[in-house]
């Protein structure tokens, strides 16, 4: 297939949260205790909710940096390429980088909004910051667009019977993604393995909502030693997925609600088919003893019944496309972050596509991904339009320049950014 050909939809981009987001959604009785940004004394922005503070950090947002500056900075939005945070830029972006549609993780709220869940004791205030977060998301930055970002929503962790109310609220608005912690244990709340989840994991599987486990998203990183370079953690971040793809596939989730669907964020597919390997390994030699019961099916069925996977690029997992689930694989970009392949992302993955089958093409790039969030984007564009060369042409007037970052504004210390977040918090 030509490379102009392609039809891509990103099932793993993220949104650094414009400063207004709340304006028009937080009820006006909150309005004064919302999330908000403030900047320091040295110029940096930050967001802050009740005394609690999350900066925006560098490497969330070099879309459009050169490598050599990658880093902490930038921490202000105006350093930022406009398409982090602006949606009708962002659609440019995705428009020049050939890409149709794009679902958008958190930044601000982190990866499955555990921000917004440790941040107040207000539960009270806290669930109407996450609809309000959800409520911008949905009919905001995707509404503005119709057919090009898949909604994506929030959870009030602190309770799965709140959670479920909202699964049902937000389906009810065309959303059909949720994100949740890859391992909440870490987060302190209950584990994966635990039945407190049971009333979000059945609201999910009853409104189709699916659920989506970014890395990151239990605030851990692996580190193999204080003095490690960077690069091992990065390196190693899908192993945090290959966790929690174990601890899925022997926790019961998924045999007690077959019509419940996750994807794994991010994480990879070459390692995937070894480890369904080990597990269905274990389950046989082991279920006697252990008492493990997972009905009817091995691990392995139960992730290519249940479980999607995507990669950024990952030539081995395509060679094993096969014994990892062709339905089950799709397609992430990651803009804005580091490891994006942004604007060049159709021809870095036709290098990993070269000598596969158009139509297993069509499936990896975007038809199990509109299946998967039941998102029908040919409906607001016709697929001649939906292509990589088409989107280019619209794209044609974007500025590729890579930009320095501005190094003016360093970051604050913790305790200059304490000291900050104590002031916020008597805001109003």
């Amino acid at each position: 297939m030509d490379v102009g050909d392609l039809i891509l939809v990103s099932v793993d981009d993220h949104v650094v949260e414009p400063p207004t987001m709340f304006d028009a959604h937080i009820p006006a009785r909150y309005r004064d205790r919302a999330p908000h940004v403030v900047e320091t004394a040295d110029g940096n922005q930050i967001w802050t909710y009740e005394g609690q503070i999350t900066p925006n950090i560098g490497l969330n947002a070099v879309a459009g940096v050169r490598p050599e500056d990658y880093g902490l900075d930038p921490t202000r939005f105006d350093q930022m390429r406009p398409g982090c945070h602006d949606i009708d830029e962002r659609i440019r972006d995705m428009n020049v980088n050939g890409v149709l549609a794009s679902l958008n993780f958190p930044t601000f709220a982190q990866f499955c909004g555990q921000f917004l869940t440790r941040a107040t004791a207000d539960r009270e205030l806290g669930l109407a910051v996450v609809r309000a977060y959800n409520d911008w998301h949905i009919d905001e930055w995707a509404g503005a667009h119709p057919g090009r970002i898949i909604p994506l929503a929030v959870m009030p962790l602190w309770d799965a019977e709140l959670m479920a109310a909202e699964i049902r609220r937000v389906a009810a608005k065309g959303c059909r993604a949720v994100t949740f912690s890859e391992n909440p244990a870490k987060l302190g709340l209950p584990s994966l393995h635990s039945r407190s989840w049971d009333p979000f994991w059945a609201a999910c599987a009853e409104t189709g909502v699916v659920v989506c486990l970014h890395i990151g998203s239990s605030s851990q990183v692996p580190v193999t030693a204080e003095d490690a370079p960077m690069e091992v953690s990065i390196a190693l971040s899908p192993m945090n997925t290959q966790s929690t793809l174990t601890d899925l596939l022997f926790s019961g989730v998924l045999p007690r609600y077959p019509d419940l669907r996750i994807a794994l964020s991010e994480g990879g597919i070459g390692w995937i088919p070894y480890t369904l390997e080990r597990c269905d390994y274990v389950y046989r030699h082991h279920r006697a003893w252990t008492g493990t019961e997972l009905g009817d099916r091995l691990p392995s069925e139960l992730f290519r019944d249940q479980i999607y996977s995507c990669f950024i690029d990952d030539p081995a997992g395509l060679v094993l496309r096969e014994r990892v689930g062709l339905h089950t694989i799709m397609w992430e970009c990651d803009y804005p972050h580091g490891d994006s392949t942004w604007p060049n992302s159709p021809e870095e993955l036709a290098r990993s596509l070269a000598g596969i089958p158009d139509d297993e093409v069509n499936a990896i790039t975007h038809l199990n991904a509109l299946r998967a969030f039941d998102f029908d984007a040919f409906s607001h564009r016709p697929r001649e339009r939906s292509t990589v060369a088409a989107l280019r042409a619209e794209g044609a007037d974007v500025d590729l320049t890579l930009r320095h970052i501005l190094r003016e504004h360093r970051g604050s210390t913790p305790g200059e950014l304490a000291a900050i977040a104590v002031q916020a918090a008597g805001r109003g």
